[in-house]
């Protein structure tokens, strides 16, 4: 119905492959969308387990489902939401022993996760690979969404250059309010759709941060 999208562009989406890195609040939006856009392949890699704590805003997991691995539970959901999408489950998650071997089989990278060795781990994958990826990041009440390495985009590491100071940081928890991973991921998805048709303009070279709590946003052009 989608005159920009028509029906050659539902036949990329069905054709399509995108990989979840993450499978938590960010990756529950990010899936929950490009399932019901009928992207062809979804993957989908991490090594945790659903948690009471987390079910605020990881929206594919029920209290039934705690203490089992998230992308059985994800890969369950997705299917019973549309039997024509393929998922792919992978336990060990993303890291640098499988990371080109896994990345190198889809079309698209999500980055869903929530600590910067594995960002910058998916960053020198792709660049190698020259595959692009969606970058998503929240945190307490705000959050992040770019393009990495679509066509002329820049790195992640030219954005944030200092990783040896910022993968050495110590991992620490925040809370988050539930909508706003809900928030960014529905960008995300947004974006990935994008890509995968080729209409609109993407976010390669501009950061979008927008703050729910005062509900502004702001555009960085890196």
């Amino acid at each position: 119905m989608l005159p920009e999208i028509g029906t050659e562009g539902q036949r990329r989406i069905q054709d399509a492959s995108v990989l979840l890195v993450g499978a938590g609040g960010l990756g529950a939006a990010v899936a929950t969308y490009l399932c019901g856009a009928g992207v062809g392949r979804i993957g989908i890699a991490d090594n945790d387990v659903v948690s009471l704590s987390n079910l605020q805003r990881q929206t594919l997991y029920t209290e039934a489902q705690i203490g089992l691995p998230k992308v059985f539970m994800a890969a369950e959901r997705l299917k019973a939401m549309n039997s024509g999408v393929r998922v792919e489950t992978f336990l060990d998650g993303i890291h640098a022993g499988n990371a080109e071997a896994v990345i190198s089989g889809f079309d698209l990278v999500m980055d869903c996760c929530d600590n910067f060795p594995t960002r910058y781990l998916i960053d020198d994958v792709c660049a190698e690979l020259g595959k692009a990826w969606v970058h998503g990041a929240i945190s307490e009440f705000a959050g992040q969404v770019t393009v990495f390495g679509a066509a002329g985009a820049r790195r992640y590491r030219e954005l944030y250059p200092d990783r040896e100071y910022l993968c050495g940081l110590p991992r620490t928890v925040r809370g988050v309010i539930g909508a706003v991973p809900g928030f960014i991921g529905c960008l995300q998805a947004c974006e990935a759709v994008k890509l995968i048709t080729g209409i609109g303009k993407a976010l390669d070279g501009r950061l979008l941060t927008i703050d729910c709590l005062t509900m502004t946003t702001d555009e960085i052009f890196f």
